[in-house]
């Protein structure tokens, strides 16, 4: 069903693999998020968005979230910029000042949809504006 790939492992990082693979499934989703945080990386696969079909009907299947008003709790937002981004803290706060002063601000760009809503969730609940284009 799964087609495994065989990795070879260097030296120096047999132990660290081994102390890895011990780790359960919870543990080892919140090391992931640490490193992404700490290195400003994402472990996701890099996606791949196919041109236009040649289909009389023609869906829309990446979309861009943008920015629009920050409100109230400009601290929540920071936090969801880096959430979303992976920008580091410097970053997040130009895109949050700039969307403040009446700029629109990319936020992502090609993403599908159910991400994109996903996003405008966790800006609304940090009481920000975004927009799906």
């Amino acid at each position: 069903m799964t087609d495994e790939i065989k990795v070879e492992i260097p030296a120096k990082f047999k132990n660290l693999v081994e102390e890895i693979k011990k780790l359960p499934v919870v543990e080892l989703a919140e090391l992931v998020k640490v490193l992404e945080a700490e290195f400003g990386v994402s472990a996701a696969a890099p996606v791949a968005v196919a041109g236009p079909a040649a289909g009389p009907v023609e869906e829309k299947t990446a979309f861009n979230v943008e920015l629009k008003d920050v409100g109230a709790q400009k601290i929540e937002v920071i936090k969801v910029v880096r959430d979303v981004t992976a920008k580091g803290l410097k970053e997040s706060k130009d895109l949050v000042d700039a969307a403040a002063a009446g700029t629109a601000q990319l936020i992502k760009e090609g993403v599908k949809k159910e991400e994109a809503d996903e996003i405008a969730k966790k800006f609304a609940a940090a009481g920000a504006k975004v927009e799906i284009k």
